[in-house]
């Protein structure tokens, strides 16, 4: 407090900063409630997302046994090494309140390549380079739940890499909060008492002194009169 130098001038920026910073307070406090419903909505979609991943793997794991069993594991391989190497993903960064957040997607046609896991059968030309002549239906169907198994790895890392940066935003956004609720602002306010009870001081000194000078000269033109 010492170190504010009691004038009108810092009075009046004390308080504009005060407002600014309840404002700001305001704002930051909205921004942390669309935070955590984002937060809850993609918790909800996490949760989903888990249990599409274990019912895939569970899916998967059966037919690929079954596979095994019928056709042998170098008909497998053999299947394996007839798939093409291309790009799985796609990740755009969206901006929800100032926050960058990745969105991680499987790219076309790996997304109609997990459709047709979901139930649709395996077709010929569906792009996933199998001979459905040389290759049997078990295999061709393993395939396709593995390939339901990355889109469903694919949804739970984009939904956790999600929870964690709004997770962290909103830890950042609550510590602003408090700081300006609990230091910043309390500390302007205290200023600003400081600055008006200085003011206040000096006002009813100036009064105190004009009053007594007033009745000084009172008095000199009484004594003159007199005289």
């Amino acid at each position: 407090m010492q170190t504010v130098s009691p004038t009108r001038m810092n009075l009046l920026q004390r308080r504009t900063q005060a407002k600014l910073a309840q404002q700001g307070v305001d704002l930051l406090k909205k921004k942390r409630d669309a935070l955590v419903a984002d937060f809850f909505n993609v918790v909800r979609r996490a949760l989903a997302a888990r249990e599409r991943l274990n019912k895939a793997c569970e899916e998967a794991y059966v037919m690929l046994s079954l596979a095994k069993a019928w056709e042998g594991r170098e008909a497998l391989e053999a299947v394996a090494l007839t798939q093409r190497s291309e790009r799985l993903v796609e990740i755009e960064t969206r901006n929800i309140w100032g926050t960058k957040i990745p969105e991680i997607e499987m790219v076309n046609g790996q997304r109609a390549a997990a459709a047709v896991a979901k139930g649709a059968g395996p077709a010929a030309g569906d792009g996933n380079g199998f001979n459905p002549v040389a290759t049997s239906a078990r295999a061709m169907r393993s395939a396709s739940n593995f390939r339901e198994i990355l889109a469903a790895l694919v949804e739970v890392a984009s939904t956790e890499i999600k929870l964690r940066k709004i997770g962290e935003e909103i830890k950042k956004t609550t510590r602003r909060v408090n700081a300006l609720e609990q230091i910043v602002i309390p500390r302007i306010r205290g200023e600003i008492r400081y600055i008006r009870d200085v003011l206040e001081q000096r006002a009813r000194e100036d009064t105190f002194r004009l009053k007594r000078i007033k009745k000084k000269l009172e008095a000199r033109e009484r004594t003159a009169l007199e005289s």
